[in-house]
């Protein structure tokens, strides 16, 4: 092999294993949020992670190339619908939520509360 043939062979390789990369982890994340509970995510992790490791011995680029849209395709189709998304992350339900000024209000609040229980006990008659 050439110098200009191998370079080419190894930025090839490299795309794949970033693309087999991505796929693992966006299935993996996937999976997730099928399993309803961690005892089942588990096992179904490690079924998934036997699946990328059977694969694991082959050399030839035309044939990793088209595992890798084979596992895309079946990605895209088997993906959760309604993926659980944390809150705080882009596209939750807390993004974007100013605290501060939620912090400030409740920091108010209590200093009121502080001054009406002052008031409230100097203002009733000594007996």
């Amino acid at each position: 092999m050439s110098g200009a043939t191998t370079a080419a062979y190894l930025a090839r390789r490299a795309a794949q294993k970033e693309r087999i990369r991505i796929l693992y982890r966006r299935a993996l994340k996937d999976t997730l949020n099928w399993a309803v509970h961690r005892h089942l995510f588990y096992q179904d992790a490690s079924d998934l992670r036997e699946k990328f490791e059977a694969n694991k011995h082959v050399e030839d680029l035309d044939t990793i190339d088209k595992m890798i849209a084979a596992g895309e395709a079946t990605y895209n189709k088997w993906r959760h619908p309604d993926p659980y998304i944390v809150p705080w992350a882009p596209g939750g339900s807390k993004f974007t939520r100013t605290l501060s000024h939620l912090l400030g209000l409740r920091l108010c609040i209590i200093m009121v509360e502080k001054r009406m229980i002052k008031t409230s006990i100097f203002s009733y008659p000594k007996q």
